[in-house]
């Protein structure tokens, strides 16, 4: 029998965009915009032959053409040269070749050293939090004292693994949490597409519109030379439209086959199946008591995420800080979990280590802007791509960028290495063509993780396979809870561009 072909991973992906940008660097005609940024409150004009200092006003943006509020600039919103409308110049080719191709990942890596290094430290603190065992003690005694009460319990599950998704960017993590609450759910008279949907609904539809997850908004946002802070009252707003919907459809669902069993999706497609591990509760078993340590514990991992957001608001923080309050955090979290030294050292680095391949993703991704960057085409997509678009109404754009992601989150599931590939390309196009940068990120946050309901080359099948429930009982429950949320997703687009 002949070994069943898989689908390309992330990175060999990347490289071969990598391939394909150089080869486009042959091909294309040379160019470039000129630029400009801030400096020590003076705007640096660069053409190709020299560079000269404006005044720091918005007579002077005006003057040049760009759309973007002085305040942009100076609030740290705009953190990357901007390109000035009409003054493309056609440039000598200079064609990447084979040695460009190889070094590409290398100087993508060295160019992301920051955010790089930010993921690897996320990392560690997750593996640290996660050895001391209080995430996991922490739903399993709220499920203990929510027996009896499950359509509450259903509502508060929901919104914690929605939440922690859009915090952090919580996904194969709560894989862990299938063999604790499917059973409960079973005994309680629901079937195993309410725990699915808790547990994987919750995270999926939680990445939509990410508030502070480091993998997809600031990754994305940084890649786009916006500041990621932009558009934060407006996620958090839909995040608790998003998950409000969500805690309607389950409990509507979940209510309907208690009161009928027979009306279960699960029974009609797939009969009588159950998940591949033990699922009778021992009734007998002590409840789970939160000690203070782990109270403790658990108000770390929260406010260490508050307290990110309120140092990038109020101290203008960015990686290096973010890094340094989460190794901090981490290390408070060894010293009241009594983690011996030997043990946090071993468990930070493989915390470290399991997203060591996101960070090459990330590098690797950022290796294709740097072939188009020398070859001399970025500003060249650019130009050609803002012709095509003029007159194309922004409303009608911002969805074309949503199915644009939508489309190619089937063939990449990675939310940061499609973040650094598209997002300089894709966030200087909105500035030329006048839209917020913020709704470009919102777009490719939106489509992805939408797509992550459905995409085989995500955690779709890993889930469906902790519960034992087929791709196409998953189809008929959720096509039209992704309906609503497609619909929402591209009203909240077309109401962002002209906030």
């Amino acid at each position: 029998m002949a070994n069943k072909k898989s689908f390309p991973g992330p990175i060999p992906i990347l490289m071969m965009v990598i391939v394909l940008a150089a080869i486009a660097t042959w091909l294309m005609p040379a160019g470039q915009y000129n630029k400009m940024h801030l400096q020590d409150n003076h705007f640096i004009l660069a053409t190709d032959s020299s560079e000269i200092s404006l005044p720091a006003t918005q007579k002077t943006l005006d003057s040049l053409g760009v759309q973007i509020q002085l305040e942009k600039f100076e609030s740290g919103d705009i953190r990357k040269p901007v390109s000035i409308p009409n003054t493309y110049t056609h440039q000598k080719r200079n064609p990447q070749g084979f040695i460009a191709i190889l070094e590409a990942p290398i100087k993508g890596i060295y160019d992301s050293m920051d955010i790089i290094l930010f993921i690897l430290i996320i990392g560690g603190f997750m593996f640290v939090f996660n050895t001391t065992g209080a995430m996991m003690k922490g739903v399993t005694w709220l499920s203990q004292n929510m027996s009896g009460r499950e359509p509450l319990l259903i509502a508060i599950l929901t919104i914690i693994f929605s939440f922690l998704a859009g915090s952090y960017g919580m996904a194969e993590e709560a894989l862990v949490f299938y063999p604790i609450l499917v059973p409960l759910f079973l005994a309680a008279g629901y079937d195993l597409l309410v725990p699915l949907a808790i547990i994987f609904g919750g995270t999926s539809l939680g990445c939509i519109s990410s508030f502070t997850n480091p993998f997809s908004v600031i990754i994305a946002s940084n890649a786009a030379g916006i500041n990621w802070m932009d558009g934060l009252v407006q996620r958090l707003i839909l995040w608790a439209l998003l998950t409000a919907i969500l805690v309607w459809y389950i409990l509507k669902y979940a209510k309907k086959i208690k009161d009928n069993p027979s009306a279960s999706l699960v029974r009609k497609i797939d009969g009588s199946v159950l998940p591949p591990y033990n699922v009778d509760i021992d009734a007998h078993a002590p409840a789970e008591k939160l000690t203070m340590k782990t109270r403790l514990l658990l108000f770390i991992y929260l406010g260490t995420f508050l307290a990110m957001v309120g140092g990038v608001v109020f101290l203008k923080w960015w990686t290096t800080e973010m890094s340094a309050l989460f190794l901090a955090s981490s290390i408070l979290i060894a010293i009241i979990g009594r983690i011996r030294e030997k043990d946090f050292t071993r468990e930070f680095i493989k915390g470290a280590e399991s997203l060591l391949s996101v960070a090459f993703i990330v590098g690797v991704a950022r290796g294709v802007t740097i072939v188009l960057n020398e070859g001399q085409i970025s500003d060249s997509i650019l130009y050609f791509a803002s012709n095509m678009l003029q007159g194309v109404q922004p409303a009608f754009f911002i969805l074309l960028i949503l199915v644009f992601y939508i489309v190619f989150s089937l063939f990449i599931q990675s939310s940061s290495g499609m973040a650094v590939l598209t997002m300089p390309i894709i966030g200087a196009l909105a500035i030329l063509v006048q839209l917020p940068g913020r709704e470009i990120v919102n777009a490719y946050m939106y489509g992805m993780c939408l797509m992550s309901f459905l995409a085989p080359t995500g955690l779709v099948l890993p889930s469906l396979a902790m519960v034992n429930v087929s791709f196409k009982t998953w189809l008929k429950f959720i096509m039209p809870l992704l309906a609503i949320l497609t619909i929402i997703c591209m009203l909240a687009l077309i109401i962002g561009i002209h906030l």
